[in-house]
């Protein structure tokens, strides 16, 4: 086994041993499975079944973190990506009047552009092309965007009359469990404990029990968790839209967004491991992935975050990503158990997420208005408009704008103007009803 292991990851080669990179992909397994909840929670929303999404998730998380193992030999996971997530139920479907069936269809779709890109020289230029502005931008927003859907979720922030939305009564049972599980999510993760996330799920999902406020009626008769739920989702990709703008519009962003993030997040990751030059077979890993997504019945998978923890517990091969994917494959046992857990344990998770993804705005150039506007009106708008593609092409369109208005049009890369259009065309004929 020792030869085997060895002969696949090179583990003498890079310094680690086998006991260590089975604890490092048990420490990433801990910090990134209440990803399984949180994002079937999601695609819920967009009218996916939640046992079927629960299954699904696992199946690309498991699949991902597989072939990051072997095609690219790092310690990264390749899980459905939280904003991700977002885009898919409340633009794809929701906003761009997707059916769930036609948004998966249109991650198979985005997969093969990232596929396109990631295979050719497109990944190093697009990488050079859009600003870190926008980059960091669409971070941010996103990550408030997670944090408006988690308040809503846990009741903290209810909806008005004329479309607004306020703070909700906070003697509601929901809103107490949502604020005593936020300020169990944000202990665990600043002790750094590992599996904090999961930790906090499963103590707001106690207080829900302890305060009455769990549904338990027909659940104790559930034994294990139905296949045949999930029957219905796999392979059940539409492609009856692709002929629409919608289609395109949601692919595109779909990809945009998927390899915008697994280039900042990647490049980062490899950077701690001090493999720069492994960026590319980690950018394919990705994108076989996101193909697979479509068919597995999710939302695209990006490198995790999380993937740090596995990082600093010592991960230096795909042993690592390889151990987390078969853990992913074993919680398929405890998913019965997963079907309890309310919104007010999620939406703590929800809320520290967004909160953490804010803090790519920390570079922002504040000394330079056309690179920092553009990019306001990204964070600004994806919340605001619930819409992720939406506030990307304001601030993609722009950027340029801006640029050429300050005599800087020629800083403005041709593949950037491209895109801006494309958005621009977007717009307008959704004006002109089309």
């Amino acid at each position: 086994m020792d030869r085997l292991l060895e002969r696949l990851f090179g583990l003498q080669r890079a310094g680690t041993t086998a006991k260590q990179e089975l604890l490092a992909g048990s420490v990433s397994f801990f910090t990134t499975v209440y990803i399984v909840v949180v994002n079937a929670a999601i695609l819920a929303d967009a009218g996916i079944p939640l046992e079927a999404g629960m299954i699904a998730t696992v199946l690309a998380a498991a699949s991902g973190c597989l072939l990051m193992a072997f095609c690219a030999n790092q310690p990264l996971l390749l899980v459905p990506g939280m904003g991700i997530n977002a885009l898919f139920s409340y633009t794809l479907v929701h906003s761009l009047g997707l059916s769930w069936q036609e948004a998966l269809a249109a991650v198979f779709t985005a997969g093969i552009i990232y596929a396109a890109v990631s295979f050719t020289a497109l990944s190093r230029l697009l990488a050079a092309a859009i600003p870190s502005s926008l980059k960091a931008a669409i971070s941010v927003g996103i990550g408030l965007f997670l944090t408006l859907i988690g308040l809503q979720k846990g009741g903290v922030i209810a909806s008005r009359a004329g479309g607004y939305v306020a703070l909700a009564p906070l003697d509601q049972p929901q809103v107490l469990l949502t604020l005593a599980g936020l300020l169990i999510t944000l202990f665990v993760y600043l002790r750094r404990i590992p599996g904090g996330f999961l930790l906090s799920i499963a103590a707001g999902t106690l207080l829900a029990a302890l305060a009455g406020q769990l549904d338990l009626t027909g659940w104790a008769k559930q034994s294990s968790l139905s296949a045949a739920a999930y029957g219905t989702l796999f392979a059940s990709l539409s492609f009856g839209k692709i002929a629409s703008l919608s289609f395109w519009i949601a692919a595109f962003s779909l990809a945009l967004v998927v390899i915008l993030e697994n280039i900042g997040v990647i490049h980062s990751q490899l950077q701690l491991l001090g493999k720069p030059q492994a960026m590319e077979r980690a950018m394919r890993a990705g994108a076989i992935s996101v193909l697979t997504c479509g068919w597995w019945g999710t939302s695209p998978t990006v490198s995790a975050a999380e993937s740090v923890a596995g990082i600093a517990a010592g991960g230096k091969t795909g042993l690592t990503a390889l151990t987390t994917g078969l853990l992913f494959l074993g919680s398929l046992l405890l998913l019965p158990v997963a079907t309890l857990i309310p919104d007010s344990a999620i939406a703590p998770v929800l809320v520290v997420v967004g909160g953490l993804m804010m803090q790519g705005g920390k570079n922002l150039p504040f000394d330079d208005l056309s690179e920092w506007f553009p990019a306001f009106l990204t964070i600004a708008l994806i919340p605001f408009s619930h819409s992720i593609v939406d506030g990307m092409g304001f601030g993609f369109i722009a950027y340029p704008l801006l640029k050429l208005l300050v005599g800087k049009g020629r800083d403005v890369s041709v593949p950037l103007y491209a895109i801006a259009g494309l958005f621009l065309l977007y717009f307008l004929l959704q004006a002109v009803g089309v």
